[in-house]
Formats: C-alpha cells, sequence, structure tokens
C-alpha cells in the first residue's frame, strides 16, 4: 500500500514543524506550504490524498482557497486549521466545501484521528445497502457512489455522499446528531453537532426541489434528522 501523502498549507513555523514531525512519525508523508497563494500550484506537482488548510494565511486566506480548490474536478479532503472561535468563520469553511474543521491549540492525537477518519472516508464506502436506491426523480447508487435528480448527475462531496447514503437506506429511522458524526465521520466529534445542520443543508440544496420545504431530508426537531422514503 502506498504512502499517503498530506499537504500542510501553514504558515506558523511552529506549528507546521510540529504537526509534520507528528504526521511524519505516524507514516504519512508530510508536505509544507506556507502562502496561500501557491496550494493549487503545490496540489498539482504533489497530489496529497488530504490537505490541512489555516484559515488565516499571507497571499491568499484559507476561505479562497478552499473555494478555488473546490471549483475543481478532482475532490481532496480539506480540514481547516483555525485559531479562530468565531462560530461564524466555522461555518463558512463547511459551506464552502471544508470537510472539517479542527480549533487551536488541538491535540495532535485528535487531529492525526480526524485525518484517519477523513481518509477511509474519502476511500471506501462504509455502508451496507442495496446498490441503487431509487425515491420519486431521485436516485442513490450505493457502488457507484453517484447521485442524480430527474437524471442529471448532482456533485456531492464524500461526506455528503456518505451521509445522503446512511440515512436513505435506512428510511424513517430518526438519527440523532451526534449518532450521525459517529457513523459518517468516525470518530467522536467533541459536541461540534452544527457540522450535520451544515452538511443537511448543503444536501438540501443539491436534491431537494424546494429546499424550504424538504421531501426526503426530514428535521426531527430537538432530535435530529431523517430520511423519508
Amino acid at each position: 500500500m502506498s504512502v499517503q501523502r498530506i499537504l500542510i498549507v501553514e504558515d506558523d513555523p511552529a506549528i507546521a514543524d510540529f504537526v509534520q514531525t507528528a504526521l511524519k512519525r505516524e507514516g504519512y508523508e508530510a508536505e509544507l506550504v506556507k502562502r496561500g497563494d501557491k496550494v493549487v500550484e503545490r496540489v498539482d506537482f504533489l497530489h496529497p490524498d488530504l490537505i490541512l488548510l489555516d484559515l488565516m494565511l499571507p497571499g491568499m486566506d484559507g476561505l479562497e482557497v478552499c473555494k478555488t480548490l473546490r471549483l475543481r474536478p478532482q475532490y481532496i479532503p480539506i480540514i481547516m486549521l483555525t485559531a479562530k472561535d468565531d462560530e461564524v468563520d466555522k461555518i463558512v469553511g463547511l459551506e464552502i466545501g471544508a470537510d472539517d474543521y479542527i480549533t487551536k491549540p488541538f491535540k495532535i492525537r485528535e487531529l492525526v484521528a480526524r485525518i484517519r477518519a477523513h481518509l477511509r472516508l474519502a476511500q471506501h464506502s462504509t455502508h451496507s445497502a442495496p446498490h441503487i436506491l431509487r425515491f420519486d426523480a431521485l436516485e442513490i447508487n450505493i457502488d457507484g457512489r453517484t447521485v442524480s435528480r430527474d437524471g442529471q448527475i448532482v456533485n456531492l462531496s464524500p461526506k455528503e455522499f456518505d451521509l445522503l447514503a446512511l440515512l436513505a437506506s435506512n428510511p424513517r429511522r430518526v438519527y440523532e446528531r451526534e449518532a450521525l458524526l459517529r457513523n459518517v465521520w468516525g470518530y467522536e466529534y467533541m459536541g461540534e453537532s452544527r457540522t450535520v445542520d451544515v452538511h443537511i443543508q448543503r444536501l438540501r440544496q443539491k436534491i431537494e426541489t424546494d429546499p424550504s420545504e424538504p421531501r426526503f431530508l426530514a428535521t426531527v426537531r430537538n432530535i435530529g434528522y431523517k430520511f423519508n422514503a
């Protein structure tokens, strides 16, 4: 099995060296870039399996970098590193395509656990389900990991697909947010259940005819979500 490569985008030398050393110790190839405007060039050269992306960067900030990467056809998991406690920054990062975020200071064990979880999700589907699920005009190909609505392909991130596949494979079952975090993200998420809400909102925008009146992804008040077959 080839060694997985992680691109660290961080301009703080102490944090960058600490993370790079720790990841190499875990068996990853860990490459470093210190400027946001150099990320795309390094991605094209290195073809990383995952990106750790700082929010505050010279040249181009992390949000703009994330937005630029999500316009490209190749999907690479992105974990944002941020020193900010502002919930708005975290939500914006998730809405523009980041898969996860971790707030500085963080424990390296937690960061490694999140990296492993996202790399697993990017490589494999963990759900056992029929090959194709059909609900009216919505079609979910579990093995092919594709979704279409009215015959048109819907572009989903790996995590969006896994979240939809889990819910659609168990229609009418109510999932608490914490259960979705465990099943889809693959680890305890330190109570950041807002991440689930953001991903549900993104899915509704992509698969629902009227996201404000969802046909499939229903909210169960004070509990979580379910899929209406």
